[in-house]
């Protein structure tokens, strides 16, 4: 199970599209291989729970286009879709690296962008 530890939150995006998010936590994710690397569907699902659960809110729609590989330092941008289509850009990226274990953290943008017309 991953382990969450917050770093800082505040309001990313109207109230009727997801409510309050988080603009940064972090988790740690077990992948069991020589090379940790977690997959692109998986990482997704995870930064999803961790804003559900940090935010007392539901589980956003979130798409990662890459699967992260489990070395220090390593980002990738992942996307969050508000249910009014308004998006915003949320970065991961490593902070650690134990064995299977990659520790990373979660930092969504600050500015939402509009639905597209």
């Amino acid at each position: 199970m991953p382990a969450t530890r917050l770093s800082a939150a505040a309001s990313i995006l109207p109230a009727v599209a997801v409510g309050t998010l988080l603009v940064g936590c972090s988790a740690s994710v077990s992948v069991g291989k020589s090379t940790p690397k977690l997959s692109a569907e998986k990482l997704a699902t995870t930064v999803s729970e961790k804003l559900a659960a940090t935010t007392g809110q539901p589980k956003p729609d979130i798409t990662c286009p890459e699967d992260l590989t489990g070395k220090v330092g390593t980002t990738t941008r992942c996307k969050l879709t508000a249910s009014d289509g308004s998006t915003l850009g949320v970065t991961v990226t490593v902070s650690s690296v134990d064995g299977d274990d990659i520790n990373f953290d979660i930092k969504a943008d600050a500015t939402p962008s509009p639905a597209a017309s």
